[in-house]
């Protein structure tokens, strides 16, 4: 009775609750919209707050109608410019014609998502003008779209809840510096913005970029996330130490997520100083990072505040003593956790990481067979908290190795797991077999090898028990999702089957959830 009365729309809040819960599911969402008008009513916002999350590949014709919905909300004076390239025409339908309000459901922006839709866009547009129409000066009008998109968020007066400033490389600068500035020319667009986030890839030192954002913190004080990716050069490691050290920008009273990606430690100094001025600080996230030594360590060690350190993700393997003290010093903070060229023959790492909380394991690499049965021992002693588990293996001993010991060792319920193994059948039927008393909300295989393990899926728990949820499964000839008739016959068991581009995890996309 309940559920019939929230597809009629009897119960609206309760509608409203169910669809809110698939907020970040793009295509349920879209689902959604079809169902009546109450739920399309429903949904429509809450795909627009962000509508800039889209993933790109296969989805071009979304792209197309995002950009041109906003288009019809430009004024006259920059339609009459557009117009004069051919690429808009009077064709457009106007804003009256247009079911919602849309730019009042704007909440989220990535400076960096906005600036390749955009690109993506223009890059079509383009395509598609005939012959007599081609255009030569396209610089002007590339600088013309994105200053006049971007404009008609500011003239509109969006209530923005997030602001995300992402620098990736020096890809499409003057266009970012453009928006960067248009910002700092109307302050209000950015008044009620309560996560303004700061992602920084390494790129060309420009200054000018660099005094922008340091103007729209130090104006806005409510810096809450900052993610530095890859920066090599003294300069950039100076610049962001001052911007955290300084009173000038707040960020000691703001700041809660630190993301430290691909950052050499010995050209950071004053670490400590940094984390003790931090008041409100909640995650730490150590990805990739190289020079985990002793001084690093000491740094830390000095510390009077806990280590919230969050996510430690290796690509190098420090002194077993360094990783020893790193660990107990973050206790029971730690959640991600993994890497690759994690060989430690001598030493036990499984028992260092029952003390913590882990939540996502993540093994990558070609390493020898001690080391693969050290991870099963991690799995087996952490398996209480785990929740995904992530293993890239390509060795067909070690791959073996995984698939015999894993299904036994795993916990009851799992949200994710995702395994790139190279795979025999037989060894597969083996993990199938020992984990059927586990549920699994997503199950990914990236298959390497040649057996043919698609028909394990019927013969084993996977649709008979229906221990799975959602499926995918991919070798270097075909994807589950493509064969149609194994499709409809999982789904006929309630087994959804995805793309494994869809599904997969990366560690870069997950970090930055925080």
């Amino acid at each position: 009775m309940s559920c019939s009365k929230i597809f009629s729309g009897d119960l609206p809040e309760l509608t409203y609750d169910v669809i809110k819960y698939f907020q970040k599911d793009i295509s349920t969402l879209y689902s959604c919209i079809l169902v009546n008008r109450l739920w399309c009513r429903l949904a429509i916002p809450l795909l627009w707050e962000n509508p800039f999350l889209i993933p790109i590949p296969n989805k071009s014709h979304k792209i197309i109608n995002i950009i041109e919905i906003y288009l019809n909300n430009l004024n006259d004076e920059f339609k009459m410019k557009l117009y004069e390239y051919k690429i808009i025409n009077n064709s457009l339908p106007s804003k009256n014609m247009l079911l919602f309000d849309y730019l009042k459901f704007l909440k989220y922006l990535n400076t960096h998502k906005f600036i390749f839709f955009v690109e993506t866009w223009i890059s079509i547009a383009i395509n598609n003008l005939k012959p007599e129409n081609i255009l030569y000066d396209t610089e002007n009008f590339k600088r013309l779209v994105h200053m006049s998109l971007f404009k008609i968020f500011i003239e509109n007066e969006v209530n923005l809840n997030t602001l995300e400033i992402e620098i990736s490389g020096s890809y499409c600068d003057t266009y970012l510096d453009n928006n960067l500035e248009l910002i700092l020319q109307n302050q209000n667009f950015i008044q009620n913005v309560i996560n303004m986030k700061l992602y920084i890839n390494n790129y060309e030192e420009n200054t000018i970029i660099n005094n922008h954002i340091s103007q729209i913190i130090h104006s806005h004080q409510n810096l809450k996330k900052i993610f530095l990716i890859n920066l090599s050069s003294d300069y950039l490691i100076s610049l962001y130490q001052t911007l955290l050290l300084s009173k000038d920008y707040n960020c000691s009273n703001t700041l809660n997520t630190i993301v430290l990606y691909q950052i050499k430690f010995e050209l950071v100094n004053n670490l400590d100083k940094i984390f003790e001025q931090l008041n409100v600080l909640e995650s730490i996230h150590i990805i990739y990072c190289s020079f985990l030594n002793s001084n690093f360590i000491q740094q830390i060690n000095n510390l009077t505040k806990p280590f919230k350190l969050k996510s430690l993700i290796l690509n190098e393997v420090p002194q077993f003593e360094s990783l020893q003290q790193l660990l107990l010093k973050s206790g029971d903070y730690l959640e991600n956790f993994g890497g690759c060229k994690m060989n430690y023959y001598n030493h036990d790492i499984s028992r260092l990481l029952k003390y913590n909380n882990i939540n996502f394991l993540y093994f990558v690499g070609h390493e020898s067979s001690s080391s693969t049965y050290q991870k099963i021992r991690i799995i087996e002693n952490i398996n209480q908290s785990l929740n995904y588990l992530s293993i890239n293996i390509y060795s067909p001993i070690n791959s073996s190795i995984i698939l015999k010991n894993l299904g036994q060792i795993l916990p009851s319920k799992l949200d994710y797991i995702s395994l790139e193994l190279t795979i025999e059948e037989r060894d597969f039927g083996v993990f199938l077999e020992n984990s059927q008393y586990s549920l699994i909300n997503m199950l990914l295989i990236l298959q390497f090898g040649n057996d043919d393990i698609l028909h394990n899926i019927k013969d084993y728990y996977i649709m008979k028990k229906k221990r799975v949820k959602c499926l995918a499964i991919k070798d270097d000839k075909k994807e589950l999702f493509d064969l149609k008739d194994e499709v409809r016959e999982l789904e006929l068991h309630d087994i959804k089957v995805r793309r494994h581009s869809d599904l997969n995890i990366k560690i870069y996309d997950f970090i930055k959830e925080y």
